[in-house]
């Protein structure tokens, strides 16, 4: 018997991390409302007292983006009292001329792009990915959300104690926090909570045994009700003490570092791009959002128990250099069946993952925190593609003139 442990974490969006992320996708979302043929790439750096937004955004209407910023940080429960630098310019004519397609885009400007361009004639539908890159998406079956438990526990109690500081059940309790959850299994099965740890930022006054007393009772058991610690489960509730200054007074923020908590726990392979502050010709975000769109339809369709979904591209080239299917042994079909079927299901080009998961919407913020795959309504969440996917891998299984 294999026995292991594995923890993911996860952090509220008062982490200052998190909050550059969704300071980021909050501006995406204005330049997407303002164009939807807006181009994206935007970094969030916040220290005490400064917060700099820095990056390449081509937009027919450029947001108050000074204003977007305050209001996020109002919105995560801290004070708005920040010096905002922008440093912000157009993207490279080089990166743009290459994901575009000069020629065949030379008429197709403004808002709307994306629509009008799909009218265009298929010599001229070319639309080059904005970088190089390496994706993957992941699904398993051991929970509802088909992602690793340790992610979907982690998740829901950094939610739990959000909505506790939201809803004033714990008095005292401020924005900035985190949890982690690590999960033995036995093989591949979770059968028990091996430990928790949450730290959670709080008023100079409160008492912190009380504080411990609370996030136990009003946190912790409401989040993992549904697969309960034991009596031998270690949990550590400020483990550090107290834990007043938070936020971008305790520590620096940055776009981009919480990749493992936005994804699969560092439980899966990950490529290494970022998500948030990026619109959807970056392939670093709407590839990921594509492979795990496709991988979780592979699992809920029950051709395999685990599945990973990888893709590669070049900057500028519309087909993805490589796509592939890893069922880790779990498969019902020959992983290369299931890698041809979700070539045919799925498409993998940057405008067809635009177009199919409606990337050009402004949705991004809604999904940065509490993880990208955690959301149920999310476009690449659904599970609509199982029975297409069925029906082409018996098809492509089945015997040369068996099909008639």
């Amino acid at each position: 018997m294999d026995k292991r442990i594995l923890t993911a974490e996860s952090v509220t969006e008062g982490h200052p991390d998190k909050l550059c992320d969704l300071i980021a996708d909050n501006i995406l979302d204005a330049c997407l409302r303002a164009d939807r043929n807006a181009r994206v790439a935007c970094e969030v750096l916040a220290t005490a007292g400064k917060i700099t937004v820095a990056g390449e955004i081509t937009v027919s209407d450029m947001p108050d983006l000074p204003a977007i910023v305050c209001r996020t940080v109002r919105e995560a429960g801290y004070s708005s009292n920040y010096e905002v630098e922008i440093l912000i310019h157009d993207q490279s004519t080089d990166i743009a001329d290459a994901v575009t397609g000069k020629n065949g885009m030379e008429n197709c400007a403004g808002t709307g792009c994306i629509g009008a361009y799909t009218s265009l004639s298929s010599s001229a539908r070319k639309l080059g990915a904005g970088d190089q890159g390496i994706v993957y998406g992941y699904a398993v079956d051991e929970t509802e959300e088909l992602l690793p438990l340790p992610v979907v526990l982690a998740n829901k109690l950094t939610l739990c104690l959000a909505f506790a500081r939201k809803m004033g059940l714990i008095q005292g309790l401020l924005s900035d926090g985190k949890a982690q959850v690590s999960i033995e299994y036995d093989d591949k099965t979770p059968v028990r909570i091996a430990a928790v740890v949450v730290s959670c930022q709080h008023e100079e006054d409160k008492d912190v045994e009380q504080l411990r007393h609370e996030v136990l009772k009003l946190v912790i058991e409401p989040a993992l009700f549904g697969f309960p610690f034991d009596s031998d489960t270690e949990i550590l509730i400020n483990p550090s003490g107290r834990f007043v200054l938070g936020g971008f007074e305790a520590d620096t923020g940055l776009t981009g570092r919480k990749l493992m908590t936005d994804t699969y726990g560092g439980l899966a392979l990950h490529g290494g791009g970022a998500l948030s502050g990026k619109d959807g010709i970056k392939v670093d975000r709407s590839g990921a959002y594509m492979a795990r769109y496709a991988a979780k339809n592979i699992v809920s369709a029950g051709l395999a128990r685990e599945c990973t979904v990888s893709a590669a591209y070049a900057i500028g080239r519309t087909e993805p250099l490589c796509l592939n299917v890893d069922t880790h042994g779990t498969g019902i079909y020959p992983d290369e069946i299931i890698s041809s079927a979700i070539k045919e299901v799925f498409d993998f080009r940057p405008l067809g993952m635009i177009q199919t998961l409606g990337l050009n919407r402004p949705i991004f913020a809604d999904h940065c925190c509490y993880n990208h795959f955690m959301k149920q309504d999310a476009p690449w969440e659904q599970t609509d593609k199982t029975k297409e996917l069925q029906e082409l891998c018996a098809l492509l299984a089945a015997p040369t003139g068996a099909i008639q």
